[in-house]
């Protein structure tokens, strides 16, 4: 008995440092490139000691759980990803969102943004390493057909859908900022939310 006493703080503790986290994997699995079965790579990400590891479709979206900050948790997947599979466009950048922050991304949409998914394409482009102030200039938004917003490390964007050929987005995506953002649909978005969501929920019963 006394041996259990003593084990049973230590494994609370090291559980209490654990965080959710949904890392956004930029430019997989899109036109035949840069391909990543889902399935191997959560095997990687489990021999690399993360708990808990799901994907959510082939678009490079994986849920995890970890004791580690972000900026680890990026470098080793860049690193895995590097290793262990046959990229066409070079080292995969990878961002790790936590619960709170995609929590403040979804809380700090635009009035109305996502509500209308049958006249707007919305989507949720997360900056890494760069700031939203700096990625805002590089939007041309055409009058009548796009709009984006700033916000904290992401910027919001919105095409009307009957439109969206007349989209200037393909200008940003055609800068070298755009290796530093990863796109998500809204509906993405808030689904991945949801996820971490019952995640946590799982986790804590």
């Amino acid at each position: 008995m006394a041996r259990v006493d003593v084990k049973k703080p230590l494994f609370v503790r090291i559980m209490g440092n654990m965080n959710d986290y949904v890392v956004l994997l930029r430019g997989v699995n899109v036109g035949g490139k840069n391909k990543v079965p889902m399935a191997l790579l959560r095997q990687y990400l489990d021999a690399l000691g993360f708990t808990g590891v799901s994907t959510y479709i082939a678009s490079g979206n994986v849920l995890l759980s970890t004791d580690k900050l972000p900026a680890e948790i990026q470098t080793m997947i860049e690193n895995a990803l590097t290793a262990h599979f046959k990229l066409d466009d070079g080292p995969i950048k990878v961002l790790a969102v936590s619960r709170d922050r995609l929590q403040a991304v979804v809380d700090g949409r635009p009035k109305g943004f996502g509500d209308r998914p049958d006249t707007y394409h919305s989507d949720a482009i997360f900056l890494i390493g760069l700031k939203a102030d700096d990625a805002m200039p590089l939007f041309d938004p055409r009058e009548g057909v796009d709009k984006v917003w700033p916000g904290v490390e992401v910027v919001y964007s919105q095409r009307l859908s009957a439109e969206r050929t007349k989209s200037r987005l393909s200008k940003v995506i055609a800068t070298p900022a755009y290796k530093s953002m990863t796109i998500r649909s809204w509906s993405t978005t808030v689904k991945l939310l949801e996820l971490l969501k019952a995640k946590h929920t799982d986790e804590a019963v």
